[in-house]
């Protein structure tokens, strides 16, 4: 490992206080460090990482195939604009709808990014097919789809939106898993329907493969798009390449991000049909988007994170994970309600407000964070080993004995 000088944490969090806008509250510790599912921070403490960026370090930190194929195109190529033909792009495009069922991709730098490039899609495929009029997007409660000003409009988070209306006019809101809610809202006016597979900021609520494909078959009826948000639940994370595979359906479109790319920004809005030749010179377009350096990146990710025996693993393990989370369940049944999620994707679903128990994790050395107020949020790296599990398992186990204490304390002083 190269040597590298250890920032002062007082000092990091004294500048960060004068110089960085306050949107993420205060930050209490520097990582500055990471290997496999392990990060270290400045004070030299080791924790193990089951947050892994949100789901973007699926490879866990450092991964030594994406490290050296950054180092490679760093020292061709970094970037240039998408006015030119950029071999790398073309490739992994390739890779993407091969394996995704996918007919055409478009790049840009995040997830927010590619979710609007999908709302904008859809509007223009069904106006140039159906005439004005026909704009609505249908999305679904405890969404979560991005904070720019379209994938805003589309999330259904109050505390995310509150304060920035008036949001987009063109979207209506059904019932998360509910077919006859869906009727209800559904009138001419749709031209898609956008859902996350798995609910993630939303609480870690997967789609029923009877929600999915009934989706799919009213779509299809109705002339309507179907995008599947795979941001976050995509990639190999809950045991398949997407996890509308597990429902055996297939999207119009697909926004993914975040683990695409093995840790650098990097995301696509795949699409397939006449929904892949909609965008025409001039309608869309990115500056960074798909450039050599995040191109590399993720094809060197994407060639592990394809492989059927390594995704074979991650559904093991979920399994795994699963089964350590129902023994802590039994453990601290007052405090502790029910597991969900799928793969490597899962919540522990607290009868109790959760936000304050992530820094009692860290703590503890375990790195997660909480959603939906009351579920703890629990995304290892794909890499992770049966060992390391079970180390997070005992450090969970630890922190909510601690937590649970807190608790009682507090509920004796009131």
């Amino acid at each position: 490992m190269t040597q590298q000088t250890v920032p002062d944490t007082a000092l990091l969090r004294e500048k960060a206080g004068r110089y960085l806008m306050p949107n993420y509250g205060t930050r209490d510790i520097a990582l500055v460090h990471g290997e496999g599912v392990r990060v270290r921070d400045s004070d030299g403490k080791e924790y193990l990482d089951f947050l892994a960026g949100i789901g973007v370090n699926n490879l866990g930190h450092c991964h030594p195939a994406v490290v050296a194929a950054i180092k490679r195109q760093a020292e061709t190529l970094l970037h240039v604009s998408n006015g030119f033909l950029i071999a790398q792009q073309i490739e992994l495009a390739e890779r993407l709808c091969a394996n995704l069922g996918m007919d055409k991709a478009l790049f840009a730098n995040s997830g927010a990014e590619v979710t609007e490039a999908a709302i904008k899609l859809a509007r223009l495929w069904s106006r140039n097919k159906f005439g004005e009029g026909r704009h609505t997007i249908m999305v679904f409660t405890n969404s979560f789809h991005g904070r720019t000003f379209g994938a805003l409009s589309a999330t259904y988070s109050p505390k995310v939106r509150e304060g920035f209306d008036p949001y987009l006019p063109g979207f209506v809101f059904a019932e998360f898993n509910n077919l006859a809610d869906v009727d209800e809202k559904w009138d001419d006016s749709v031209c898609a329907v956008m859902l996350e597979t798995v609910q993630g900021e939303g609480g870690i609520r997967p789609a029923t493969a009877e929600f999915l494909r009934g989706l799919r078959q009213r779509c299809t009826e109705r002339s309507a798009a179907l995008v599947c948000d795979e941001v976050q639940c995509g990639m190999g994370r809950t045991g398949r390449r997407m996890a509308y595979q597990w429902a055996e359906v297939l999207p119009d479109m697909v926004p993914v991000a975040k683990a695409l790319g093995g840790g650098v920004p990097i995301g696509a809005l795949l699409a397939r049909g006449e929904f892949a030749d909609t965008f025409q010179k001039g309608s869309h377009g990115t500056t960074f988007g798909g450039n050599p350096l995040v191109c590399a990146a993720a094809l060197a990710a994407t060639e592990i994170l394809f492989e059927e025996g390594f995704l074979a693993e991650v559904g093991r393990k979920g399994c795994s994970l699963w089964g350590h989370l129902e023994g802590i369940i039994a453990d601290f049944p007052d405090i502790c309600a029910e597991v969900r999620g799928a793969g490597l994707m899962q919540g522990l679903v607290l009868k109790v407000p959760a936000l304050a128990f992530p820094p009692i994790a860290r703590k503890h050395g375990l790195l997660l964070n909480a959603t939906a107020e009351t579920v703890v949020r629990l995304l290892p790296p794909l890499v992770v080993s049966d060992e390391d599990l079970e180390e997070g398992a005992d450090k969970l186990r630890a922190a909510l004995s601690e937590f649970q204490g807190t608790l009682e304390e507090k509920a004796k002083e009131e």
